[in-house]
């Protein structure tokens, strides 16, 4: 496990020479961008984005990317993004500790999308991504855009049958998803991205709430783990691109469309990456062994959501606003129907 270790950290080092331009021209902008996610990960969701934005922008601008905890440790990114540490960043608010009135939002908000394609909707007609950008203005961080990542759900070493199985594990997950699930036993745990896998072979962990049955074969995790619980938190994580607002001012209009269109791409890219391979893992996938918290159980974790979101509603009139919007959207899903919501 120590030399595995050691090779990870080595490939992650490595791994930004190897996207970096051989050579460029003096005049050329370059940017340091930092992931949340590790080598094996951001090669879906970051790499061709931003491979494709260095062969279009070519001696005008190039993007060099870093992974989780290479420059900094994730959870320092904002402050990194903000002194101009780096330039930009592809996180959620959460796990990156930004100090903004919609930071409890960003990765899993519990039960508030139930598909990825909810999250893009949300942003783009139901008005967060307007109160995002003011809010990041006023730290001096340009949010570029919003997108979803894959559902929560839980790995484990045991099965997960019922919610009484969930007592006093340990558990790595989100800030937020970490405090809505103390509730049900749930012991949240925070360590450093690239050490996960070895914490669950030593018994550091019981398990993660990380991500989606996609990552968890993608980086390692469904090796170290034996059950997949298909009941989730929440259908998307919800993450962004940011970038510093001096930088992104300084930046030639065309390019900071250019930006922006392959942010888009990227997220587009995920919503199918992501959305096929839950799937086919689920039903292909010979790593880990299926197992579902009956619905009528589960329906109580549900309903402490909605408890949830009016405890996080009473903490500022910002937060109200967001959590007004998410009730919204999720009545008016529900009123419409099917495909866009079942029972």
């Amino acid at each position: 496990m120590t030399n595995r270790r050691k090779f990870l950290q080595g490939a992650a080092v490595a791994a930004p020479a190897a996207l970096a331009t051989p050579a460029i021209a003096q005049s050329t902008i370059t940017w340091r961008l930092q992931t949340y996610a590790g080598p094996a990960l951001a090669e879906h969701v970051l790499d061709p984005a931003i491979e494709k934005f260095n062969a279009i922008a070519g001696d005008r601008m190039q993007i060099e990317t870093y992974y989780s905890d290479q420059i900094v440790p994730t959870g320092e990114l904002f402050q990194a993004l903000q002194r101009g540490t780096i330039d930009a960043v592809q996180s959620d608010d959460d796990s990156m500790a930004s100090p903004t009135e919609v930071t409890v939002f960003g990765g899993y908000f519990p039960f508030g999308s139930r598909y990825s394609l909810d999250v893009p909707v949300l942003f783009d007609r139901y008005g967060l991504d307007a109160i995002w950008k003011e809010e990041y203005a006023k730290v001096g961080v340009k949010h570029i855009s919003a997108g979803a990542w894959d559902p929560c759900h839980f790995a484990t070493k045991d099965p997960i049958r019922s919610l009484a199985d969930l007592e006093g594990k340990r558990v790595f997950t989100f800030p937020t998803a970490g405090r809505f699930l103390s509730q049900f036993g749930v012991v949240p745990v925070t360590l450093p991205w690239e050490d996960i896998e070895v914490a669950v072979q030593t018994g550091e962990l019981d398990g993660i709430a990380w991500s989606g049955i996609t990552e968890d074969y993608t980086v390692g995790w469904a090796d170290v783990t034996n059950y997949f619980l298909t009941n989730n938190i929440s259908g998307a994580w919800i993450g962004h691109f940011f970038a510093n607002m001096e930088r992104w001012e300084e930046l030639p209009d065309d390019l900071k469309t250019l930006f922006e269109v392959c942010c888009a791409e990227s997220h587009y890219y995920r919503q199918y990456w992501y959305w096929g391979g839950e799937a086919d893992l689920r039903v292909n996938g010979t790593k880990m062994e299926l197992t579902s918290i009956p619905d009528e159980e589960w329906a109580t974790v549900e309903a402490a959501a909605r408890e949830f979101w009016n405890e996080i509603a009473a903490e500022s009139e910002t937060k109200a606003k967001v959590v007004e919007i998410f009730k919204k959207y999720n009545s008016d899903m529900e009123a419409a129907g099917r495909p866009y919501r079942y029972g």
